[in-house]
């Protein structure tokens, strides 16, 4: 089963994601993830992509869908996968449709004001990258990590200035996305406003209703 998640930044659908990779037992690709993961390594990807990915800007299409037509051809991809992060661009969904076959993409939803509460306030371990929320989940001690003690810090993409224009560019790029899926009958609107455990009960009862998933 080969799943596309789409959502704006802030809404969740990483956290979705993981949760749908642990039921459902294929691998949670996040570019995000990925490519933050190659700037802290300083490698020749990482090198490329961090002036983008600092700015809040897309990385071009072509470095994207290598990398993604690269990761997809693992062994760990054989019986599926969940891409978060990718397609963001019209060019890059129909290139993966050139690659691989998409059963179904998922489009998560909230609110604008949820979303810039929930990414302003988070907080992130630079020694181990546990994940805080300031409201929502802080830590027993202000700006420090409950499992290992290193500093908190905000991710630059994470400032509200940073986050009003992601959420701009999101939308700007998004529509043709949403657009292509939706002609292509496999787009499904998920509310991301709830609970973390009734989204993905949600989106386990759209799987079901669609075939993809066997009770």
């Amino acid at each position: 089963m080969n799943i596309v998640v789409l959502g704006p930044p802030g809404v969740g659908k990483g956290t979705y994601a993981k949760r749908l990779s642990e039921i459902l037992k294929i691998p949670h690709i996040s570019t995000g993830d990925m490519l933050r993961e190659e700037i802290k390594k300083g490698s020749e990807l990482g090198r490329k992509v961090k002036g983008y990915v600092e700015r809040g800007e897309l990385v071009p299409d072509e470095i994207m869908i290598e990398v993604i037509k690269e990761r997809i051809s693992q062994r760990d991809c054989e019986k599926g996968f969940i891409l978060d992060g990718f397609p963001r661009t019209l060019k890059q969904a129909q290139a993966l449709d050139s690659i691989t076959k998409i059963d179904i993409a998922l489009n998560f939803l909230a609110p604008k004001e949820v979303i810039i509460e929930r990414l302003s306030g988070r907080r992130i371990c630079k020694r181990c990258g546990a994940i805080y929320h300031i409201k929502n989940m802080p830590p027993k001690r202000p700006g420090v990590c409950d499992i290992c003690g290193g500093p908190l810090y905000q991710r630059e993409d994470d400032k509200p200035e940073v986050i009003e224009r992601r959420l701009e560019v999101y939308k700007n790029t998004m529509k043709p996305v949403e657009d292509y899926y939706r002609d292509k009958g496999i787009l499904i609107t998920i509310d991301a406003s709830a609970g973390v455990e009734e989204v993905v009960k949600s989106c386990l009862k759209v799987l079901k209703e669609k075939g993809l998933l066997s009770d």
